[in-house]
């Protein structure tokens, strides 16, 4: 009896000191916490579910978590959790720096090829996924702050050579903007702008109507 009782009270420090911990997690990620984060802090795959079950973590989408009643939870905390890997590009990146006046509905993100299945996991989040291929997956990325969150995103240039990569899928007013925009930016690179374009076998295209923009 005297064993039960102390195991009993164990349990009781445990779950209570897993918690402590849960709420420790979760303040430093912002409000949400995916279960790896909480079993790199100690705490194991089904103490998580148990604590979802008795009620003290609320579960947001598949293997993401929040304390109950937590509604202040952004899309880009969101996004930041369910798709670490992605990088913010193309719509969002242009919405982002100004370039284009329409805020995209789903957020456009570049993710690895090898992505498919994380980007098939997180639900009713709407992401519009670009699959990149390895070598220029890294050109032009970024880390900027999104509404307090701090994502990756790839920089103007990047994105610029995005709009010329993906024309087909961009319309024409919001093309037009997007270079037209870049070209009067103070901010633009045109250096970088020259390296990427060469790196993604743009140069000739972008470089020939930045040319005729910035020299009309």
């Amino acid at each position: 009896m005297h064993t039960r009782t102390q195991n009993s009270v164990r349990k009781v420090g445990e779950r209570l000191n897993q918690k402590v911990i849960a709420k420790t997690v979760l303040k430093g990620n912002g409000g949400i916490a995916k279960t790896a984060d909480f079993v790199a802090a100690g705490i194991k795959k089904y103490d998580v579910a148990a604590l979802c079950k008795e009620g003290f973590l609320e579960r947001v989408r598949r293997g993401v978590y929040q304390l109950p009643g937590n509604d202040q939870i952004t899309e880009e905390q969101l996004l930041r959790e369910l798709l670490p890997q992605g990088i913010v590009c193309v719509e969002s990146a242009l919405f982002h720096y100004g370039y284009s006046d329409f805020a995209p509905r789903a957020w456009s993100v570049a993710v690895p090829r090898t992505a498919s299945r994380a980007v098939g996991n997180i639900g009713e989040f709407q992401v519009r996924a670009y699959y990149i291929q390895k070598e220029n997956f890294l050109i032009g990325k970024t880390i900027e702050n999104f509404n307090g969150v701090m994502l990756p995103v790839y920089d103007r240039e990047r994105t610029i050579c995005d709009c010329f990569k993906y024309r087909t899928k961009l319309d024409s007013e919001t093309f037009n903007k997007a270079v037209n925009a870049y070209a009067a930016d103070e901010n633009k690179n045109l250096a970088n702008l020259s390296k990427y374009a060469k790196e993604m076998k743009l140069y000739t295209k972008v470089m020939n109507l930045m040319e005729v923009l910035l020299n009309g």
